[in-house]
């Protein structure tokens, strides 16, 4: 398990002041673990299946990816930035996510990590080839670290706009047109993932893969009963991470909530909106800014109904900043923007939604009565 460090109930850090009004109470959750089998470097890639490899392209085209190779049955997604892969869609029956790929630091830490958990190394099936160890979180969700071959090379960037700021005249006798074009990604941020065991799939993450917590967030009236969603970053060191590479958080369902892309600036994230808009997809949620990692957001759905975000402007932490701990609200996923839609938030009651919840409080999982009035309170508040 992981570590339990200390803290005061009155007791305030700088790094804690830096990015929450709360840290950590006695006795709670220190979001890292003492001694991770190894520290994954990065979110390498997504795996998803859908049965129409054409209609996926087309999106995949308007919200921004380069094809970075396709096949018959699989179709690789990529940004401008040098590196892996962002997604690869493989042909199947039915719209589904399959898992995320980690990045290994070095190509040892997959000895360490199949010798570990009792797996194999094997051939990993990438554009410019690898290796890789397949692994199942406590949630079910397949997780694959990768150490990659042959790193795809950067493409062409969208420039960002030069910008006026007060007295500061950086743009003269120059006016500002952005073109109405697809927001470029730059590459993956995170993903976001719902799971029914919340606290076992946290630890196995900071245990496992060695990533650290950013932000806690606890349902109102049950801190003393732990967090239920977790802001997680990748431990670089003294080197800044994204502020999550990785977010979880407890409800009735286990699966895919969302995942995010960089681009440039807000005017790509705009612009690139316009854009989408134009061509019938439907935006869920932005454009505005977040509390927690302060990005600007813009949140779409795909025809398969998967959620993407673009975004841009994202906190970046060292491994000495410690996890901050605010309630869960709706109203503190913003801090400017327009109030989140039912859409992003998942409130409508869809038969499978209302299946998730009855099944959930009948299983041996961490969902009871109490702390589903409380994500629904939550979402109201």
């Amino acid at each position: 398990m992981s570590e339990t460090r200390v803290h005061g109930a009155d007791v305030k850090t700088a790094h804690q002041d830096l990015h929450s009004e709360q840290g950590a109470l006695r006795g709670e959750h220190p979001g890292r673990s003492r001694n991770p089998v190894i520290k994954v470097a990065d979110l390498a890639w997504l795996e998803f299946e859908k049965p129409d490899l054409d209609r996926a392209a087309v999106f995949a085209r308007d919200f921004g990816f380069q094809i970075a190779a396709r096949t018959e049955r699989e179709l690789w997604l990529r940004g401008t930035f040098a590196g892996s892969p962002c997604m690869v869609i493989r042909r199947g029956r039915a719209s589904r996510f399959i898992g995320p790929a980690f990045r290994a630091a070095e190509r040892a830490d997959l000895d360490r990590l199949a010798r570990a958990t009792g797996t194999a190394v094997r051939d990993a099936d990438v554009p410019g080839g690898g290796k890789a160890v397949d692994l199942l979180d406590p949630s079910g969700f397949p997780v694959r670290v990768v150490s990659c071959g042959e790193e795809l090379p950067a493409l062409p960037e969208q420039r960002p706009l030069l910008l006026n700021f007060g007295t500061d005249h950086r743009r003269t006798n120059a006016t500002q047109r952005p073109p109405r074009e697809p927001s470029r990604i730059q590459r993956l941020g995170h993903v976001v993932l719902e799971t029914r065991v919340f606290a076992r799939a946290l630890d196995w993450y900071l245990d496992t893969l060695g990533m650290i917590v950013s932000d806690f967030l606890f349902l109102d009236g049950q801190r003393d009963r732990g967090p239920t969603m977790a802001f997680i970053r990748c431990d670089l060191g003294s080197v800044p991470a994204d502020h999550h590479t990785l977010a979880m958080h407890l409800g009735p369902g286990t699966g895919y909530v969302h995942s995010a892309y960089q681009v440039t600036d807000l005017d790509s994230i705009a612009a690139g909106g316009e854009y989408l808009g134009e061509r019938g997809y439907k935006r869920s949620w932005g454009i505005g800014r977040h509390i927690q990692g302060s990005q600007l957001f813009d949140y779409w759905r795909d025809p398969d109904h998967f959620m993407l975000e673009h975004f841009a402007d994202g906190d970046l932490f060292s491994c000495d900043v410690e996890p901050g701990w605010a309630p869960m609200s709706t109203s503190g996923l913003a801090q400017w923007g327009p109030p989140a839609t039912r859409d992003f938030l998942g409130a409508s009651p869809s038969p499978q939604r209302i299946r998730d919840v009855i099944e959930a409080l009948r299983g041996d999982n961490e969902m009871d009565r109490a702390r589903l009035l409380g994500l629904l309170k939550a979402a109201n508040s």
